[in-house]
């Protein structure tokens, strides 16, 4: 019987598998397989993708053919026990031959959740859930959230100064914010593996939203720049009330159906004037009461459009809106060893504010990274599993 050390290397290798699909499975799951023999050789592997449609599972055994019976799989996700686009995978194991199954956790789709490992249980299999959880549940965040209420996870993004600027005086100021990660007078605020990691995260996301004010002031492409592949292109998601989008900016020159332009209070004339420019436009049907654009409804039409996850890159008033909605799930916050000061600045959220302490925003579950002399927290506002 192996023993924890064991399920655990072999199940770190099952959630490389999965991190290895990053960009190719949205709006599903990211879950890797490995099937071990009684003599601890890996005899099956397989890394789900959407457009391969066979699930990691399936693929182990179908590599690890007869060598699977009295094998273990380690799998980060709860095999499937409902038919989708595929069979159920909890009959495929089972037929398998497969005697045990070690997985980080269960699935958070509703139509699965604790019923792939019930229907293994029942025809005998040992099933042990539990191991690696955390790092599991950390890569499919995500899909959890999506799944369980059909919007998007938000993740609010931002690169600032240490006394939480994110660009000098609007007048001495040169792209504050372009490309996501902070640039200023004479050099960006972050470095440049602050901005690398920046790309990294962006390839995370199904899709970016900024407001246009961003467009206008700093033209960025807002596209995923990592090197690595992707099922879709990065949906470009851009807050333009009026639709004042410049017809010269590179998103719109470079937009191929990737870019979405959300406007509430625009001309018919403008709306398609856009659309012959090859840019989608939608009508929010509705403002928040102070003018604020309906975080809740977009996030619900992103939903629709089967987006899992949107990374806001906005500047300091959608920063706010987005906070005030109540809808942001996490924040990832670079920040670099300078201090601009000076009441010009620009800050990382300006709006009205929370006016009391017990009202601001709490970020939970703190994580630091490093990236040479910056530094960035990472920390959830909402638990992605909570129903």
């Amino acid at each position: 019987m192996p023993d924890q050390r064991t399920d655990e290397a072999f199940l770190l290798r099952a959630l490389e598998l999965a991190r290895s699909s990053i960009g190719l499975t949205s709006p599903n799951p990211n879950v890797g397989a490995v099937i071990v023999d009684d003599s601890g050789n890996i005899v099956g592997s397989g890394t789900y993708t959407y457009d391969g449609i066979k699930h990691a599972e399936i693929l182990a055994i179908e590599q690890a053919g007869e060598k699977a019976r009295g094998a273990t799989l380690y799998i980060n996700l709860e095999p499937c026990s409902h038919h989708g686009r595929t069979g159920p995978c909890a009959d495929a194991v089972i037929s398998s031959g497969i005697r045990r199954v070690v997985a980080c956790m269960r699935d958070s789709n509703p139509m699965v959740s604790g019923r792939g490992f019930g229907r293994l249980q029942a025809a005998g299999l040992e099933v042990e859930v539990g191991l690696l959880e955390e790092e599991a549940k950390k890569l499919n965040e995500s899909f959890a959230k999506y799944i369980r209420h059909r919007t998007p996870l938000i993740t609010l993004k931002a690169a600032m100064t240490l006394d939480g600027k994110i660009a000098p005086p609007p007048a001495e100021s040169h792209n504050p914010t372009a490309l996501g990660a902070g640039g200023a007078t004479g050099g960006w605020i972050t470095s440049e593996t602050a901005r690398a990691h920046v790309q990294e995260l962006r390839h995370q996301h199904d899709a970016i939203m900024v407001g246009v004010g961003t467009i206008i002031a700093d033209d960025p492409l807002l596209t995923d720049r990592s090197g690595h592949p992707r099922r879709r292109p990065l949906l470009r998601v851009i807050l333009d009330s009026r639709l004042r989008l410049p017809h010269g900016s590179r998103v719109v020159k470079t937009a191929k159906e990737d870019v979405l332009v959300l406007c509430s209070f625009a001309e018919e004339n403008r709306k398609q004037a856009l659309r012959s420019l090859g840019i989608r436009v939608e009508q929010i049907s509705q403002v928040m009461p102070d003018g604020r654009p309906d975080m809740p409804g977009i996030a619900r039409r992103l939903g629709e459009l089967e987006v899992t996850s949107v990374l806001i890159e906005g500047g300091a008033m959608v920063n706010w809106t987005a906070l005030a909605s109540g809808l942001v799930d996490k924040v990832f916050l670079y920040y670099a060893p300078k201090i601009l000061a000076g009441d010009g600045s620009v800050p990382f959220a300006a709006g009205a504010g929370f006016r009391r302490m017990s009202d601001a925003a709490y970020v939970k579950s703190l994580q630091l990274h490093r990236f040479g002399e910056d530094f960035a927290v990472e920390g959830y506002l909402r638990d992605p599993y909570a129903e």
